[in-house]
């Protein structure tokens, strides 16, 4: 029997323990796998035992990074110093760009030779082009989720870049009909400070629309770790939502629902490749704005950026726009054809997807772990 693949894999936040855990049952049918690393519960799901709790990795924003710097480092440190301890088969890196990049630097710095992959391109097409080449020393290969990557990554001097797929592709499916009547979607996303500067905008919307003839109430999915934070801020407010964890219950409520108020983020191409209609907001904070301001991109919502024309409306901004915001879902709940115009666009961002660019068609993430491995490994011996 082969020996199995000692795989040490990293994940900072759920969607990338949701992407982990799917690499990992790719790996498992065609070879046995060892796990070490840090993940959430799905990936722990699949028999790792996180190196620390995965959430201390989640935040999103300057002011969050720099409250939880001094852990942040250290658990850089930690990480990096396990790798150099286990010496695995393979170092996956999901996502979490500033601290997969710190724990690869780390590595190289010590002379770690060993294959590090990276899960998730980081945006270089939409901010700081000159990190691509910057990557090149530190991983062997990036495993792109959106089919334009590689190209870029390519133009730009970066590392070998293949177009994987995205998990959402493996758990969604395109209803094929819009309800007439049903509740709102509320995704105010999934970090504690994602949380604290949207769920007042997601109350707005709730008070603003709860009367509307089509709509019989509001759901907000949200994540088991940030549950109890969730119940404590949305039991204040007048009107009732119910707030439900899980992924089965995520995928009924995108069923049912008539239209989603998302901030920009993975949930928006989940509720595109679902032929869920969506308006696109994010307030973000003072870093992230002087960013965007400095970059100017066209777009910041995934279903934009894929079909390449403002298919969604998206409102983004230092503080809340609830106004405005509210005016477009209620477009969408009473314009006429407002809502076939998204689905048909969202059809077209789901079909390229399958299928990946003419220069980087859709390959699986497994077989290119596979070839990164030493070869008494990816040969099976």
């Amino acid at each position: 029997m082969a020996e199995p693949i000692r795989l040490f894999i990293l994940a900072g936040e759920p969607s990338g323990d949701r992407i982990g855990a799917d690499l990992v049952k790719r790996l498992r049918v065609q070879h046995r796998v060892t796990l070490t690393g840090v993940g959430g519960a799905e990936l722990e799901g699949e028999g790792l035992k996180s190196l620390y709790p995965m959430s201390d990795l989640s935040v999103m924003g300057l002011t969050d990074v720099i409250k939880r710097l001094p852990l942040l480092l250290w658990r850089a440190r930690q990480t990096s110093q396990a790798i150099l301890a286990l010496s695995p088969d393979m170092v996956v890196l999901i996502d979490s760009q500033v601290f997969s990049q710190t724990v690869a630097g780390q590595l190289r710095k010590a002379g770690y030779a060993g294959k590090i992959v990276l899960y998730v391109a980081p945006s270089v097409w939409a901010w700081k082009p000159e990190r691509a080449p910057a990557l090149k020393p530190l991983y062997d290969e990036v495993l792109a989720v959106l089919p334009f990557e590689p190209a870029v990554m390519r133009k730009l001097g970066g590392p070998v870049t293949s177009y994987v797929g995205h998990p959402a592709l493996g758990h969604t499916t395109f209803r094929p009909s819009e309800p007439e009547r049903g509740p709102i979607l509320l995704l105010p996303g999934s970090r504690t400070g994602e949380l604290r500067r949207h769920l007042p905008l997601m109350e707005q919307v709730a008070r603003a629309l709860r009367n509307h003839p089509r709509v019989t109430g509001f759901v907000l999915p949200t994540l088991k770790s940030v549950e109890e934070e969730v119940l404590r801020t949305v039991t204040t407010w007048k009107t009732p939502v119910f707030v439900t964890t899980g992924s089965e219950a995520k995928r009924k409520a995108f069923a049912e629902s008539l239209v989603a108020a998302a901030v920009s983020g993975t949930v928006t191409l989940e509720l595109a490749l679902s032929g869920v209609p969506m308006a696109i907001t994010y307030v973000g904070d003072r870093a992230q704005m002087k960013r965007w301001h400095k970059y100017k991109p066209r777009f910041v919502g995934l279903p934009n950026i894929l079909h390449g024309n403002d298919l969604v409306a998206e409102f983004v901004a230092g503080t809340p726009q609830p106004e405005p915001f509210v005016d477009e879902i209620e477009r969408l709940l009473d314009e006429e054809g407002a809502v076939e115009r998204q689905r048909a666009g969202f059809a077209r961002v789901r079909s390229g997807m399958e299928k990946g660019a003419p220069e980087a068609p859709l390959v699986d993430a497994a077989d290119r772990v596979l070839a990164n491995l030493p070869q008494r490994l990816a040969s099976g011996t």
